[in-house]
């Protein structure tokens, strides 16, 4: 008859018996003090199942006694004595025999620890006709530790000698997290182990698994040789894809979003940073990539699962800034306007200082990733003593990707100044005019995230050349750049953000330039301390225009606090910036902003409150804006 049937049928009793049964025989396997050679298992995951119980008081009563309170805890919580303290009518014999094997229950508690030469006694305590109490004195001995670590590679990335693989095998081994010299518990290599291998799957070989562990404990020693073989199994490359819940859009347009091409290596994050980009893109509001991991290695399907984006989507927004105050904006999108294959993204924002109206449309990106893009925009700057309205048209090609972004365009601009009848300048001072241009843009990305970089660097640059269309026409040239590096210094995650800035129009001084392709500058993300746009050309008064020279520069650093309160909430930043315009490079005159600030850590990136002191405005101004964008 099967045993669980017969199990079913007999008492607590004679399930103890069984039980005793069973285990006696291991007695002989207890460690005797010779080097043992152990492949540790499983640290106990949670109490020890209470097994048959009657009910009524205790049989007996346990203590533990152990100078280390965790261990001592360990042992009282997942001792076998545990599961028969309620069978009430435990007699002396059976009890003497539940205590032998509490010895050896407890040396193997204690060597999941790394303890393997424990001293371990056992002794039952109590008056005559009381209930009695077992007590399990423990001795922890010498804590185990590593003496040596070989981490061992087979399959593909044994033998490649692509850079890619020499690196991962360098990574895998220097990050091992259980190295010689500390101490060893089940916990620590069973972590070890699936930290190399989660490493190992995470780039080129999906396939890889650990082919061989061993850890040889010298228990008189108190040190632990451990050896791990990683099996990579071949280099998987992504071939071709195939997109599942397309129906709205083209079944082409999530490979193109994606960035993925065929032929590129595996790599994990690759897939969930496409993942990301498709849900950003507004097509989708869910996707899904995938390989097969017993596919074909040398050209791997890729599956895409996607959720299409509904063809309209309105959106409105309510927000606040300290340059521009309250702020509230309308948001139309249409993913195929007039039925075609273009996007068109409509905006309405009104607030204090510059609201606008503003049309864009994209082509759906071809094989190389290039976008046709067409752009309206009508916009009225208010900057105190001077309010510009301008229109803005825009036609021409760009391409968004992971790391680097590029843009060629048409662009004619129109700006009209009005201002206080305290400010006389001529028009072009101002920025009253119009002008064509066509103009090349480039950025690089190079953060370790998108949102909430705490190191990498940013590089971007334009250059335009064009004709003012205003009053007599003149040629002109126009350079704009943009860096930002990000260091680490010290332990604690500090760092160092650096960051200049700076632009030029080289022009006749007669050519009537509109404002927006001039400079202005000051508030929240440029010279903190000064109000929005307030750092230009003097004008009399407090009045200030644009110029044709800009230079800006930072040094913050930036550190995490409250870490054990609010781990990766909170950071404290200092910062020193500076800034100028003029219409000439030697007229330039720094303005100096110092202060504090706050960054509260969210998903969609830091919101930033700052104080800031304005060494040129002798004022003080508060400063707050949300999210990362370079």
């Amino acid at each position: 008859m099967p045993v669980p049937c017969c199990i079913s049928s007999i008492g607590p009793r004679a399930a103890l018996w069984l039980a005793l049964a069973l285990l006696l025989p291991g007695c002989a396997l207890l460690p005797n003090g010779d080097a043992a050679a152990t492949e540790a298992s499983a640290t106990p995951a949670g109490p020890a199942d209470t097994g048959p119980a009657a009910p009524g008081a205790p049989a007996f009563d346990i203590r533990v006694e152990c100078a280390d309170p965790a261990l001592r805890q360990l042992v009282e919580r997942f001792s076998d004595l545990q599961r028969y303290r309620g069978v009430s009518d435990l007699d002396a014999f059976e009890l003497e025999r539940l205590m032998a094997l509490a010895g050896r229950n407890a040396r193997e508690l204690l060597g999941t620890e790394g303890y393997f030469a424990p001293g371990v006694q056992v002794r039952r305590e109590g008056a005559a006709g009381g209930r009695p109490t077992v007590v399990v004195a423990i001795e922890p001995g010498p804590a185990t530790t590593v003496r040596q670590v070989d981490v061992d590679f087979a399959g593909d990335i044994a033998h490649d000698a692509d850079a890619g693989a020499q690196a991962q095998r360098a990574a895998i081994t220097a990050g091992w997290s259980l190295p010689a010299g500390r101490r060893f518990t089940q916990q620590r290599w069973s972590d070890a182990k699936t930290g190399a291998l989660r490493q190992l799957l995470a780039q080129r070989y999906p396939r890889g698994r650990i082919a061989a562990s061993q850890a040889d404990v010298d228990a008189p020693a108190a040190q632990a040789r451990l050896r791990v073989q990683l099996d990579s199994g071949p280099l998987f490359r992504l071939g071709t894809a195939r997109v599942l819940g397309a129906s709205r859009y083209p079944p082409e347009l999530a490979e193109r979003l994606s960035w993925l091409r065929a032929g590129d290596a595996y790599d994990q994050k690759a897939l969930v940073d496409a993942q990301q980009r498709l849900v950003e893109s507004g097509y989708y509001d869910g996707a899904s990539i995938t390989i097969d991991p017993e596919g074909d290695a040398a050209a791997a399907p890729v599956t895409y699962t996607v959720t299409e984006a509904k063809r309209h989507k309105l959106q409105l927004g309510v927000g606040y800034s300290t340059d521009s105050g309250p702020r509230l904006s309308l948001e139309h999108r249409d993913n195929t306007t007039f039925g075609t294959s273009w996007r068109s993204d409509t905006t309405l924002q009104l607030d204090r200082k510059a609201p606008l109206l503003q049309l864009e449309l994209h082509s759906l990106p071809d094989a190389d990733h290039w976008r046709t893009a067409l752009f309206a925009r009508h916009m009225r700057q208010d900057d105190g003593a001077l309010v510009t309205t301008s229109q803005t048209l825009r036609a021409g090609r760009l391409q968004s990707g992971p790391r680097f972004d590029r843009n060629v365009y048409l662009q004619y601009e129109q700006a009209n100044v009005t201002g206080a009848a305290s400010v006389v300048a001529p028009d072009a001072l101002v920025g009253d005019g119009a002008a064509l241009s066509l103009n090349a843009a480039w950025t690089g990305r190079f953060f370790d995230s998108p949102t909430l970089p705490t190191r990498g660097h940013g590089l971007s640059g334009e250059i335009g050349v064009g004709v003012t269309t205003m009053g007599v026409r003149k040629p002109f040239t126009r350079l704009t750049g943009r860096w930002l590096d990000i260091v680490p210094v010290g332990a604690g995650g500090s760092r160092l953000a650096l960051r200049a800035e700076g632009g030029a129009v080289i022009g006749a001084r007669q050519a009537r330039l509109p404002a927006t392709q001039l400079f202005r500058t000051g508030g929240d993300a440029t010279v903190r301390g000064y109000a929005y746009r307030s750092i230009g050309i003097p004008l009399g008064g407090n009045w200030v225009g644009p110029g044709r020279v800009m230079a800006l520069g930072s040094v913050e650093w930036q550190r995490p606090i409250a870490q054990q309160r609010w781990p990766g909430l909170l950071e404290h930043v200092l910062f020193v910036d500076v800034g100028s315009v003029a219409n000439h490079a030697s007229d330039l005159r720094a303005h100096w902003g110092v202060g504090t600030g706050l960054r509260l850590i969210t998903p969609v990136g830091p919101m930033e409150l700052d104080v800031a002191y304005g060494l040129q405005s002798h004022a003080f101004r508060l400063h707050m804006r949300v999210g990362f964008n370079f």
